[in-house]
């Protein structure tokens, strides 16, 4: 498997998550929406976000 960096852009925050939905770039979504806590990305969540996908081991 080939290393993914796949983007995702702010989409809405809930009471305690940021929703980060998929930079689709013409492609089906390989994930579609994520959910980062907020405790976890700070005061001012970023606009964007990257996940990095490789081969566990």
């Amino acid at each position: 498997m080939e290393v993914q960096t796949i983007n995702f852009t702010i989409e809405r925050e809930t009471k305690n998550t940021v929703r980060y939905q998929e930079e689709a770039d013409g492609k089906p979504p390989a994930i579609g929406t994520i959910y980062v806590q907020k405790w976890f990305l700070g005061q001012n969540p970023p606009q964007r976000i990257a996940v990095t996908i490789t081969e566990g081991e």
